[in-house]
């Protein structure tokens, strides 16, 4: 069959079908693009625009540490310029680079039309700009944080300002981007391959960013839950890091940094998901030991929970705990090296072409190495308490970021840019950005590991004469220079126009995988067809697999109906499931980021009328979202996708993708609200008065029905769904509306349960924990009760029939969760303390 000809006509109807489906919206209405070829190119340039940004201040920082007892900028503004530089670096460029460029080059990997949730792309995407913008924006106007970019309590607490509650609303609002990215991308691996790739034929590529994708969804959510105590402690005086009224400082440092060193694999994971890619195709030959490298990437993402420790070695924890920590920041190294060997060992096998794009990233894993050297220094306690909190520190941070992210990046930009533009970067551009940013890098950072071997402390904006440090501060600031020119010279070779230059040939490194099977010139429709694959090289392997994947001899060729469409297959071997009608352009994605972003940034300037009403705005534009463009009930039940296959054209439950968010979306919800739980524990064995001997207690009687009567809506949501599938939508719309008013009567239990016994929470930290919990759980009561009634107006209206029941699912899963939550809320809250 593929060997058939197809008759020239069809071919071009075809082509004219799927160019008229895909085509990006003309005029200013190009910004409601939701492809992922568009959004991934807005998200990188916003992502790149940031660390430019970032790095004007870290050059202002190196010029006011130039020479001893400067004036340049006050201190203050040093502290804020300091924080900005790190939240920036870490918030607004190194996780949404690795988004960015995954979403635009993800579906290409994997045959895909486009991602399978468009709009929350979109909807990140605008959530990210208008975040950051407000954000780097409190720069203009002398009211950024200036805390650190770890805000450490109680100085950010404590301080007087709206900076810290900037950082802490600003970046809770992009941290909602990075998870719903995470969710697409995770989605997007598991259930969008092409037909025939088997996990274990997946492009490297894939498997780092299921991994990072799964580290963000459990490292992202303990520090949304210290940004809710936080904000709770900064706006309404509950005493979470208040030692005077029961609370531990420590506690942030533990939320924080079991975000914080996740972070660093996060970010230099998909640095090693480029080279995966880059290595091969330099070497002409497969990826040596492909089983090794996904095995060490997971390694390394699950070891990384286990160092968070590794930044607390000063604050006075027992030695016990420092040991195992230490030895776990020293374990992570065995299955990093056996990535970094896998990846020699390739190029020892292969006949290597030194490209431009090979030499960025052996510079990056040089680095990188040089600073896992010092990181497996800090990682012994002794050594640590030496050099903490001193210029060593910096040192080997940006050994490890900079050479494990920066120029990893910069080469899969130039690797890929063909792919992105159609066009070629300069090689002589690129060797000269190559030389001054590693040279320059090198100028800078390597003299700070004397310099705070010598005792220059890290965060101060001057420093005395005298003290050995005047040369070596004055050298890192001249390699700072060289390496800002090295950048720019890059970023002007990246968007400098090119119409005058010709098309690159369509596989100009010569790569194995399937991006390079792009259309040059470009078209909007990802793939003319989507191929079957039998291999982890298929360009290399699979016999004239471009040429009928251009011909539209393999699956969805066509666009009939006018929808856009890619495929759902099965998460283990990549049967076909689905096919997959995409959203299109849309407006409501805009909206609802910028409502969101009102929910988000109104509190700060504590107007929380504004906040309010901005929430259920958004609230309701994701409903209408929901309703108009997802899970729409087709005109036929079946498709015919080529090769004589037909795959059904709606499906719900387990195979179907709006199943998998759901579910990948509660786990990271959950991970957040263990982290609460986890805040109790905390209190309980580092204090001796939590519960206070005196303590009011939560009326365990209005908990307990408040329990009960959570569970009789979650068991509402299950009952509706069975009745639905056995016919009778509309007793099943009565079921569901009865379980939405069970919600909202265990809303008002948990409360009274609460205020019933008189518990204080600005009084001590027991109070203010036992209400956290329940605000959060009455939060999410909240959605469910939402989520309850769109079923039964689904139910009544149509949009969900017995054979159509896509949402009753996915309400169903959110409901499996809840009915957890509410059950470890009550025992938390009544009965846990009452045992202590």
């Amino acid at each position: 069959m593929l060997a058939e000809p197809i008759p020239e006509e069809v071919r071009q109807a075809q082509e004219d079908r799927l160019r008229e489906v895909w085509k990006e919206p003309p005029g200013w209405r190009y910004l409601s693009a939701v492809n992922n070829s568009e959004i991934g190119k807005w998200y990188s340039l916003t992502a790149f625009g940031f660390m430019l940004l970032a790095g004007i201040l870290a050059l202002v920082m190196r010029a006011q540490l130039a020479v001893p007892d400067n004036d340049l900028i006050s201190a203050n503004r040093y502290n804020q310029f300091f924080t900005m530089h790190g939240s920036a670096m870490m918030f607004l460029f190194a996780v949404p680079m690795f988004e960015a460029i995954s979403i635009l080059i993800l579906p290409a990997f994997l045959g895909a039309r486009d991602m399978p949730f468009p709009r929350l792309s979109a909807y990140g995407f605008w959530c990210f700009v208008i975040g950051g913008v407000f954000v780097m924006g409190s720069l203009l106007f002398d009211a950024a944080p200036d805390a650190g970019w770890f805000m450490y309590p109680p100085l950010s607490t404590k301080q007087g300002g709206i900076g810290a509650d900037i950082w802490l609303l600003g970046l809770s609002f992009i941290e909602v981007a990075s998870i719903a990215a995470a969710v697409e991308l995770i989605v997007g691996v598991l259930k969008c391959r092409p037909p025939g790739m088997r996990v274990n034929l997946m492009p490297l590529y894939a498997w780092y960013v299921l991994v990072v994708g799964g580290m963000i969804l459990f490292a992202f959510p303990p520090l949304i839950a210290g940004d809710f105590l936080f904000e709770l402690e900064r706006g309404f005086d509950w005493p979470f890091f208040d030692p005077e009224r029961g609370g531990d400082p420590l506690l942030w440092q533990h939320l924080f940094w079991i975000f914080g060193h996740p972070e660093v694999y996060i970010i230099f994971l998909p640095s090693i998901a480029i080279a995966a890619m880059v290595v091969p195709t330099a070497a002409g030959r497969p990826i040596v030991g492909y089983s090794w490298i996904v095995l060490s990437a997971v390694g390394t993402g699950f070891i990384s929970f286990g160092l968070w420790v590794h930044h607390m070695f000063t604050t006075g924890l027992p030695t016990i705990s420092l040991g195992f920590f230490s030895a776990a920041s020293e374990a992570v190294v065995i299955p990093t090296g056996i990535q970094l060997f896998a990846f020699v060992a390739t190029l020892m096998v292969g006949r290597v072409t030194l490209s431009l794009p090979l030499l960025w990233i052996a510079g990056g894993l040089a680095i990188f190495t040089a600073g896992g050297l010092t990181g497996v220094m800090v990682a012994i306690a002794p050594f640590d308490w030496q050099v903490h909190d001193t210029y060593f520190v910096v040192a080997h941070l940006h050994y490890t970021l900079f050479g494990g992210m920066v120029l990893p990046v910069i080469g899969g930009v130039t690797y890929f840019y063909p792919f992105f533009t159609k066009k070629q970067m300069s090689r002589r551009l690129g060797l000269w950005s190559f030389w001054l940013t590693v040279v320059g890098f090198n100028i800078t950072f390597l003299p700070m590991h004397l310099t705070g071997l010598w005792g220059m402390p890290r965060r101060v904006f001057t420093y005395p004469g005298g003290l050995g440090w005047d040369w070596l501060n004055l050298l890192s600031t001249a390699g700072s220079v060289i390496v800002a020119a090295g950048i720019l010279i890059f970023a002007w070779d990246l968007i400098r126009p090119k119409g005058r230059e010709p098309l690159t040939e369509r596989n100009p490194w010569g790569g194995g995988t399937l991006e390079w099977s792009h259309d040059v010139p470009e078209e909007k429709w990802g793939v003319r067809s989507v191929p079957y694959i039998t291999s982890r090289y298929p360009l290399w392997d699979q016999d004239k697999i471009v040429e009928r994947m251009d011909a539209g001899r393999y699956y969805l060729p066509d666009a009939e109906e006018g929808h856009r469409e890619t495929l759902v297959t099965s998460v283990i071997d990549a049967r076909p499931l689905q096919v997959l009608r995409v959203t299109g352009p849309a407006w409501i994605t805009m909206a609802a980021a910028a409502f969101t972003g009102g929910a988000f940034i109104f509190p700060t300037f504590h107007m929380y009328p504004p906040a309010i009403v901005s929430g259920a705005l958004a609230i309701l534009c994701v409903i209408y979202w929901l309703w108009t463009s997802t899970a729409q009930i087709p005109e036929k039940s079946t498709k015919d996708i080529g090769l004589g296959l037909s795959v059904p054209t709606y499906v719900s439950g387990p195979r179907a993708v709006g199943w998998w968010g759901m579910w990948i979306t509660m786990l990271g919800d959950s991970t957040a609200f263990a982290s609460l739980v986890f805040g109790v524990f905390f209190y309980w064995t580092a204090g001796t008065d939590f519960p206070p001997a005196d303590a009011a207690h939560v009326d365990w009687r209005w908990s307990l029905m408040a329990g009960a009567l959570g569970l009789a809506a979650w068991a509402a949501i299950l009952l509706a769904r069975t009745t639905n599938r056995g016919g009778r939508p509309l007793p099943a719309a009565a079921i569901a509306g009865a379980g939405a008013v069970a919600g909202a009567l265990a809303i008002w239990a948990f409360i009274t349960a609460l205020r019933l016994p008189g518990l204080n929470p600005t009084s001590h930290v027991y109070p203010a924990m036992m209400w956290a919990l329940g605000v959060w759980t009455i939060a999410h009561l909240g959605a469910g009760i939402i989520m309850l009634l769109y079923c039964a107006a689904a139910l009544i209206f149509g949009k969900a029939t017995p054979t159509h029941d896509a949402p009753m699912w996915n309400v169903s899963l959110y409901w499996h969760f809840m009915a957890l939550t509410v059950t470890v809320t009550v025992l938390v809250t009544a009965f846990l303390p009452r045992g202590l």
